[in-house]
């Protein structure tokens, strides 16, 4: 290491003194007796014991850090990993599973309900064509692996749909610029930006860059308008095009779980592999005795006998060691370690609530239940809207104009209606104790039926017509609906609650 990049703290110390000293002379005042206050930071402080563990650190911008070679070998490791370990498989479908479910759905703030209700269920019908909800679970894991994932609007005549319009999925590996083209313009890899930083045109390749297709050019590449192309990814810096793989911080962890497991496995089944080993604390080998077994010589043992040895030696049977008893906190610790930078809990991480109580439970989900917020809104903001925008830009040329002429001409312009997205709801682990809070929030009004019904993914308005229509029915049937339950009794005061009590607040159903 070279002494210019890692100077020495003390040389620096005394160059700065002699500055002071050279400064205070031409000034004609004294340096003896001052005394120089030197603040710093320990971290920032090089020394024998640190520089090895901070050699790599660096002051490159984020686009420079998140280089082409660099984005792509920590993808290749990602990949290798989601398809060779099950924790890595798992946690990818998990996170999948969780933030996408069935899919999201519309719905619309038009002010005319029957317009609103006629888009929603072309809309509905168009997804299913399309297979939308797949699409989006496959893009939110790439974008674990990748760290991005493109969407890229298509025509498809095969559509059985009014719309034409398709999202197709691309790899990250598509959208760069070939070699032969590196020099001609200003791009970050491929994505062409505006004197503001914002894209105007991607390049994609026609070829995936792993694939090898004879005759096909593999530098041939389409530039495609940023307007019909969805760019999904997380910017963890300011000033940063391009994402990383979610999984960059747990590669090496995950290789240790491998190799420790590895090793056990190894090492259980030496152990397991040797019956017993034979000592004697005399000669090892009687030369009188061509029988007696010599030193490292393996003896085979018939089954269900009895072994007779020769004078002066001894058996013993080995123990086994392995697993060892540290081995599962060993691998709760790592996977505990790889969940946190994706905020999944270890619960969640293993798929293994055992050991938990439900508050315990609940509070550790809420951290999750949060990340997947933030990440649906994401996929809202970016991929969503525009999709959403996409087609009814689409709609408006295939009927929407004899339905809604004033919003046909704001769709052909890009401009959408008011709406949200509604995602699926998450189960709860104690329905009963979950319904009780619900109700005690209705009831002091610090809630609504429409934010508890979002809570479950659904709709309130369609809700409450289903049940209203249900009343109805069962009215004409002479079915009488269930009692509602009964009011909560008013909670106790916390200064008469028995100790027991307090020390159990998994036990409150009121618990939120």
């Amino acid at each position: 290491m070279s002494a210019s990049l890692h100077p020495d703290p003390a040389a620096i110390a005394r160059t700065m003194a002699r500055a002071d000293a050279a400064r205070d002379e031409r000034s004609g005042r004294k340096s003896r007796g001052r005394r120089t206050l030197r603040a710093a930071y320990d971290a920032a402080q090089t020394t024998d014991d640190n520089s090895r563990h901070w050699q790599w650190a660096d002051s490159l911008s984020a686009d420079a850090a998140a280089r082409p070679a660099v984005r792509k070998a920590l993808r290749e490791r990602a990949r290798y990993e989601a398809a060779n370990n099950s924790y890595a498989a798992g946690i990818i479908a998990t996170i999948a599973n969780d933030t996408i479910g069935s899919g999201p759905r519309l719905q619309l703030s038009t002010g005319d309900e029957t317009l609103d209700e006629f888009l929603e269920q072309r809309w509905a019908e168009w997804t299913r064509a399309v297979r939308l909800d797949q699409k989006l679970r496959t893009a939110r894991a790439a974008k674990v692996v990748d760290g991005e994932v493109f969407l890229h609007a298509v025509t498809n005549g095969r559509l059985t749909t009014p719309a034409k319009l398709d999202v197709v999925l691309s790899e990250c590996d598509h959208f760069t610029l070939p070699w032969d083209a590196a020099f001609d313009r200003d791009t970050t890899d491929g994505i062409l930006l505006d004197d503001d930083g914002n894209p105007l045109r991607y390049t994609r390749l026609r070829q995936h860059p792993g694939q090898t297709l004879y005759g096909a050019d593999p530098f041939a590449y389409d530039e495609l308008p940023a307007e019909n192309i969805v760019h999904l990814y997380t910017a963890s810096r300011p000033e940063q095009h391009r994402g990383v793989s979610e999984l960059a911080p747990t590669l090496s962890l995950f290789a240790e779980l491998r190799r420790y497991r590895a090793a056990v496995v190894a090492a259980a089944e030496t152990g397991a592999e040797l019956a017993g080993v034979m000592k004697t604390a005399g000669p090892a080998v009687n030369a009188d005795d061509e029988e007696t077994p010599e030193a490292m010589e393996a003896i085979p043992i018939e089954k269900r006998s009895l072994l007779t040895l020769p004078e002066g030696w001894d058996i013993s049977q080995l123990k086994a060691e392995q697993p060892t008893t540290t081995f599962d906190g060993f691998v709760r610790a790592l996977l505990n370690e790889i969940g946190r930078c994706l905020n999944m809990p270890l619960n969640i991480t293993t798929a293994n609530s055992g050991g938990y109580n439900y508050a315990s439970g609940k509070l550790d989900s809420m951290i999750w239940r949060r990340t997947i917020d933030i990440e649906r809104r994401l996929i809202e903001s970016v991929a969503l809207d525009k999709i959403f925008a996409w087609w009814l830009a689409e709609t408006a040329l295939v009927g929407l104009e004899q339905v809604d002429s004033e919003l046909a001409a704001a769709a052909r312009r890009g401009v959408t209606p008011p709406h949200s997205w509604f995602w699926d709801g998450f189960q709860h682990a104690d329905p009963q104790k979950e319904g009780l809070g619900q109700q005690l929030r209705l009831q002091n009004n610090t809630t609504t039926l429409a934010a508890e019904f979002a809570r479950e993914g659904v709709d309130w308005q369609v809700a409450l017509r289903q049940r209203a229509r249900e009343l109805k029915l069962m009215a004409e049937l002479g079915i009488t609906p269930a009692a509602p339950a009964p009011a909560p009794a008013a909670s106790p005061d916390p200064a008469a609650a028995p100790a027991a009590e307090a020390e159990h607040p998994q036990d409150d159903p009121t618990l939120e």
